[in-house]
């Protein structure tokens, strides 16, 4: 009697067509859950926060004038030192203030006189406080009319001889913004998914910006706003 071989084939066949028809459900399944995957949406999440300085760097500067040089360094010594037992009056130590050498200009050693000039030697002297004293400081300014009386005339501040104020505690505050700046991004995100008809899904990529640090306006230039921009990209989900 003859045997049938094509039983087995067939039996063969069979599992062969099953597999394959098996692999490619799986695949188009894997393709559909892939596809949705690339649903997703960026958004970006703002944290802001209004800090007071806490270093000032504050540069007092006036002039002297005077045809004898010897006479001029001694009047520039004598209102330096009333310069600096003013402020340490005020209570600023000596660690917070520094005195630096007064600059000499011998204006005929110039070549061209002026005939105007009156005097010949001009001397500029330079302190400086630096200081975590913030509103002594700003108060100690507004009392430094009080040196007219004493003949000493501080000159006005212009944008090359100007307070500064830093804030240099930002460590401090990084975890907390940065936190809320995330939180924002989600707030924003979870919107635009309802809106949309979608679920958020997991974070996909996140990216946090620099912190910035400047001041809240030119007149309080001691109050500063820092800022942080994070950008997140979320998932959706049907």
């Amino acid at each position: 009697m003859q045997k049938n071989n094509w039983f087995p084939a067939l039996v063969l066949g069979g599992l062969l067509c099953g597999g394959m028809v098996y692999l490619g459900q799986s695949a188009t399944q894997a393709l559909l859950e892939m596809k949705a995957m690339e649903r997703s949406v960026t958004v970006k999440g703002l944290a802001e926060k209004e800090v007071k300085a806490n270093v000032a760097i504050w540069p007092i500067n006036f002039t002297e004038v005077d045809n004898n040089l010897p006479k001029l360094y001694d009047t520039v010594q004598q209102k330096t030192d009333k310069v600096v037992a003013f402020l340490k009056q005020q209570g600023f130590s000596d660690t917070e203030i520094t005195v630096s050498l007064p600059s000499i200009e011998d204006r005929q050693a110039q070549g061209y006189v002026d005939a105007n000039v009156k005097y010949r030697y001009s001397a500029k002297v330079n302190l400086s406080i630096y200081t975590n004293q913030i509103d002594l400081m700003l108060n100690t300014r507004k009392q430094m009319i009080n040196l007219v009386k004493e003949g000493i005339a501080i000159a006005n501040q212009d944008y090359d001889n100007r307070t500064e104020f830093l804030f240099t505690e930002l460590n401090a505050v990084k975890p907390t913004m940065v936190q809320e700046a995330t939180q924002n991004a989600r707030e924003v995100a979870e919107k635009f998914a309802k809106d949309s008809d979608s679920r958020l899904g997991k974070i996909k990529s996140a990216s946090q910006g620099q912190f910035t640090i400047t001041d809240r306006d030119s007149s309080t230039p001691y109050i500063k706003q820092i800022r942080i921009v994070s950008t997140l990209t979320y998932y959706l989900n049907d």
